[in-house]
Parts: C-alpha cells; sequence; structure tokens
C-alpha cells in the first residue's frame, strides 16, 4: 500500500506542495533542522551504547594494590569562604522573600 503511493513523481510532488501547504514555507527549514539535530544525537547515543559494550566485553585492568589519598587543594580556605558567602546571600535570598510573602498578604 505505501510501495504504491511513491510509485510515481507526480505522486511524490503532490505530497510535497501538501506538506508545504499545510505546514508553511518558514516552519520547513525550521523542521529540517530540528530534525537533523534529533537524528545526530540519536546516532551519537547509538555509538555510545556501541562504545560500552565493547567497553564491557573487554577484560578490566588489574586494580591498584592500594587505593589514592585525597589531599584537600590548596585553595580550600577560599572554597571555605566562598560557601560561606553562598551561605549568607542564600539566607538573605530566604529572608526577602519571606518579606515579601508577608507585604503580598497584607496588602491582599
Amino acid at each position: 500500500m505505501i510501495g504504491d503511493l511513491f510509485d510515481s513523481p507526480w505522486k511524490i510532488a503532490i505530497i510535497a506542495i501538501l506538506i508545504i501547504v499545510l505546514f508553511g514555507s518558514r516552519k520547513l527549514p525550521e523542521a529540517a533542522r530540528s530534525l537533523g539535530k534529533s537524528m545526530r544525537i540519536l546516532k551519537t547515543e547509538v555509538q555510545g551504547l556501541h562504545e560500552d559494550e565493547a567497553a564491557s566485553t573487554a577484560p578490566a585492568p588489574a586494580a591498584a594494590s592500594a587505593p589514592a589519598q585525597l589531599q584537600a587543594p590548596s585553595g580550600a580556605p577560599d572554597a571555605q569562604a566562598q560557601i560561606d558567602a553562598l551561605s549568607r546571600q542564600l539566607a538573605d535570598l530566604q529572608q526577602s522573600v519571606a518579606v515579601n510573602k508577608t507585604d503580598s498578604a497584607s496588602a491582599s
């Protein structure tokens, strides 16, 4: 049934004209671009699955005898200061939201 649909060039031309009329000539390039992006994403995901299968069937490398000790980066005090500053900003934001809620409730 579907094979009979594309057996002559006239049928293909009529279907193409109907698609252009239904979707508009402005939306078709965007739709084609979107379809192309989707196909590329699908292709990379399928390749990733094949690579994962190949990696899972390969023998595992020998594990190290002792795990390495984690060391704190030299900028650890700076990181703690950033965390403290972010915590203060979060507390200030939460306080301002609470104030805004009470102001809007009293205005109603």
